[in-house]
């Protein structure tokens, strides 16, 4: 999995929930580790923020993380979900699941267990409809072709092209993408295709999304390549 992901632990245990910050951040994986003590914090915070992957502690002192997954659905979380708890039995797993979480990881656990649920599902759902991606001060949405401001007041309709072209970028993280490996991306092999076309799609991808198109600040250019400013 590439980096560049933002995720949330909502965990009442402060040392488990440190612990699992210290152990994510190691993995390079993630840019954004944000932490909610309780399931009222996770609600404001997921208002503000979209994350790419919420980790959600059934045992919260406030309230079940059950209802808290049910809320965070109804609120228009798409993200996916993986439920941490104490407790191993086949209800407390089909009723958290049928909250709208995509997956149970019960304590004590293995990191790399953990680990490799969190990937499959990140994969999973970077390919799905209800994939939302943070990039710059937008939310953009591959599915729709649309990025939109976060507070929803400006919304920007993208062609086939420019969308391949920010989902290839945003899937490598802060990394600089060749020109070559971009188009190759993009347009796949066409030899009447140029690295010309691509900086084309380029300079009108910017007109659209930079807020000042003079002074980019989203969609750099850097040696041999492009880049997205995380």
């Amino acid at each position: 999995m590439s980096s560049g992901r933002s995720l949330l632990i909502v965990e009442d245990d402060e040392l488990l929930r440190r612990a699992l910050k210290e152990q994510l951040a190691a993995q390079e994986d993630f840019i954004l580790l944000d932490e909610a003590a309780n399931g009222a914090e996770a609600l404001v915070q997921t208002k503000n923020k979209v994350y790419d992957m919420i980790l959600l502690d059934i045992g919260l002192p406030d309230m079940d993380g059950r209802d808290v997954c049910k809320q965070l659905r109804q609120n228009g979380v798409r993200s996916p979900i993986v439920m941490l708890t104490a407790a191993d039995s086949d209800n407390d797993t089909i009723t958290g699941l049928e909250a709208g979480a995509n997956d149970y990881v019960t304590k004590p656990f293995r990191m790399a267990v953990l680990l490799a649920r969190v990937r499959a599902h990140l994969r999973q759902h970077e390919k799905s409809d209800d994939a939302i991606f943070v990039i710059g001060p937008y939310k953009f949405q591959p599915a729709a072709k649309m990025m939109t401001l976060a507070d929803g007041q400006k919304k920007i309709r993208l062609t086939e092209k420019e969308t391949a072209i920010l989902k290839y970028l945003y899937r490598v993280g802060n990394k600089t993408v060749s020109r070559e490996t971009l188009l190759g991306e993009v347009w796949g092999y066409n030899a009447a295709v140029t690295t010309h076309t691509l900086e084309t799609h380029v300079y009108r991808l910017r007109q659209k999304i930079e807020p000042n198109p003079d002074q980019v600040s989203i969609l750099m250019t850097e040696p041999g390549g492009y880049r997205l400013n995380p």
